[in-house]
């Protein structure tokens, strides 16, 4: 029998075959572009990592400084300038101490002939650090170098700066904003009472003004007190700087402010000719013009149309680290933010890892001191505790620790550095307001109007307590305020132990009320006036390292390049508290407050509920709406 052969299998293999090829095309496409796409990624971050390309500085250029955003003791990410340019924008945070050496390196600079100051884009700051920068101002200025400004418009800590530059311009549509200084709160009380959510507060000392927000409608009579007298010494201060520094009449900025509204009105509403018949700024001009008088200083760029000039960031990369060769080394550990409990994020302090940092320096034996940079209000007991022990044992290894207090150094930015062997602050320097206080919600009666009931049984009367849905008991309360008592006594006998006081007098000065740098050196809680420069040098004198010896060596937590990259695109590496961030940032001013308590309550993280914090910022002009 003779069969038929079957070619349907060749016929199928026929029509598989070139679909198996296209299918085996496209995965070896996919792979040769995945593979691109990974090395051009890695080669970014490479080059990323190594920085822009080093602009050379030729001579008689003039050095612009020209800060963004915020000035901050320590940029969050170090990665994050250079992936913002990627993406377009600039970096939302300037360190405060680039800029104070690029103006220190630049005033014995032969190359740097000039400073500019271009401020209209420094978002945010404080008293403290614009004094800081103004010194460096002043040193560059000592070389026999001249410092320009021009602005667009000048806010209260932008003329501060400005004021300290041997000539100030002004835009023809501009002004000179000062305000004076605030603390303004909002208060929720009858807000929380009508939601039906009890904040119970506990406590210690007439001053830790801190709770009013959630138990007053009003700023208490003691808080007023404290804030009044802490804001006229930070005023007279501001003044005092503005008014030595263009040699003006000491009511200058008095008359400034007072007569401000008449005198413009006077002026037609015309803020920068204002300005100008009372001497704060001394020439009215547009930019070009200003431009001009630059090019006639140091010459014309003939590619860009500018004048001859060259970036902080460019001068620094050109300068390099000139300390490698220095044989001693002194760390720089910044506490920045609310202190918290666990690990460091943006814009907060860990207990965690700050303590890691302070032992890692305690066992490097190439670590001779270490100086502690505090700018917090404060937060977590337990975290401020947890740093303060590692700074003792830092000190019992034979290290010295100098605290170098910037913006803010209270409640547990104080707790952190009261053992420190020295403590430098500004004179407007916040500080002080040792006290805690406990704060535990419960909202059993917005869940009563919702329906919502709690009801069991516990086998002692602590069973089943300290539930936010449930109201505190007698015993609840108690036991809270006795935490409460025990931790006030344990800060104010560290006080009296580190700082070498009477406990009577610790007493005295304590009860949580805020003092501002100048009255804390008065009363002992303070030794010295000077920024991180300063501390520096008391570290390198208290380890017995010569004059020019020693480098200082900034220490921060170890984050892998992943998480870096992982922080940049999502809401840790710019905010808090994500979508409340984005608004109070873009949103109408009136949003802050709500997003200030939000994000302050987002932090209050201590397992015990136990916290030495202080609402204590002053305001001023737009820098802090």
């Amino acid at each position: 029998m003779i069969r038929k052969k079957n070619t349907g299998k060749s016929y199928l293999g026929l029509f598989w075959r070139p679909v198996v090829w296209v299918w085996w095309a496209v995965i070896a496409l996919y792979r040769v572009v995945t593979l691109i796409v990974l090395v051009g990624i890695a080669a970014a971050l490479w080059f990323g990592l190594q920085g822009p390309p080093t602009v050379p500085v030729k001579q008689n250029v003039a050095l612009v400084l020209r800060p963004y955003g915020a000035l901050v003791d320590q940029p969050s990410i170090e990665i994050q300038p250079w992936l913002d340019q990627i993406g377009g924008s600039r970096a939302n945070e300037t360190s405060l101490e680039s800029l104070r050496r690029a103006l220190r390196d630049a005033a014995d600079d032969p190359r740097i002939r000039i400073a500019v100051l271009d401020l209209d884009h420094m978002t945010s700051t404080s008293l403290p650090k614009i004094e800081e920068l103004a010194r460096s101002v002043d040193y560059f200025r000592r070389s026999g170098k001249a410092v320009y400004v021009y602005g667009d418009s000048f806010n209260q800590y932008q003329y501060l700066l400005a004021a300290h530059a041997n000539r100030i311009a002004l835009n023809p549509m501009g002004g000179v904003t000062i305000k004076g200084l605030a603390i303004y709160n909002d208060y929720f009380k009858d807000a929380l009472r009508k939601a039906g959510v009890q904040v119970n507060v506990f406590r210690v000392g007439p001053f830790k003004s801190a709770v009013e927000p959630f138990t007053r409608n009003n700023m208490s009579p003691d808080a007023r007190l404290a804030n009044k007298a802490l804001l006229s010494i930070l005023w007279k201060n501001y003044q005092s700087n503005v008014t030595t520094a263009r040699h003006l009449p000491k009511d200058a900025i008095k008359q400034y402010v007072d007569g401000f509204a008449d005198g413009l009105s006077q002026d037609g509403g015309d803020a920068a000719s204002y300005a100008l018949n009372r001497s704060l700024v001394d020439a009215v001009e547009r930019r070009s013009v200003f431009r001009d008088a630059m090019v006639r200083k140091v010459g014309k760029n003939d590619r860009t149309g500018n004048f001859r000039q060259i970036s902080a960031m460019d001068y620094l990369r050109d300068q390099g680290d000139r300390d490698t060769n220095k044989p001693n080394r002194i760390a720089l550990i910044v506490v920045e933010g609310d202190i918290v409990n666990g690990q460091s994020r943006y814009h907060s302090a860990g207990g965690d890892t700050i303590s890691a940092l302070l032992n890692r320096v305690r066992h490097d034996k190439a670590i001779s001191a270490v100086v502690l940079r505090v700018d917090s209000p404060g937060g977590s007991v337990s975290a401020s505790e947890k740093i303060r022990r590692s700074v003792q044992m830092l000190k019992a290894s034979g290290k010295p620790v100098v605290v170098s207090m910037s913006t803010l150094a209270a409640s547990g930015g104080y707790w952190i550095s009261m053992d420190a062997n020295r403590i430098y602050a500004e004179p407007t320097t916040i500080t002080g307001s040792i006290g805690i206080f406990g704060l535990v919600p419960t909202v059993n009666k917005l869940l009563n109007k919702l329906g919502v009931y709690s009801d069991g049984l516990g086998t002692t009367p602590l069973a089943g307590g300290f539930r936010i849905d449930r109201p505190l008991t007698r015993s609840d309360r108690k036991i809270i305020q006795s935490e409460i008592d025990f931790g006030y006594r344990q800060f104010i006998d560290g006080v009296s132990k580190g700082r070498g006081l009477p406990l009577k007098t610790v007493k005295e000065i304590a009860g949580g009320r805020v003092w501002s740098g100048k009255q804390a050196k008065n009363l002992g809680l303070v030794d010295a006036f000077g920024g991180l420069h300063a501390a520096t040098a008391e570290a390198a004198k208290l380890a017995n390292l010569p004059p020019g010896s020693y480098s200082l060596e900034p220490f921060r937590p170890r984050i892998g390049l992943l998480r870096l990259i992982l922080r940049r695109f999502t809401s840790d590496s710019k905010a808090g508290t994500g979508y409340l961030d984005a608004l109070a940032a873009e949103g109408p001013s009136w949003l802050f407050p709500l997003h200030r308590a939000a994000l302050v309550l987002s932090r209050f993280n201590d397992p015990r509920g136990i916290y030495a914090y202080c609402f204590c910022r002053p305001e001023a002009g737009a820098l802090n709406q």
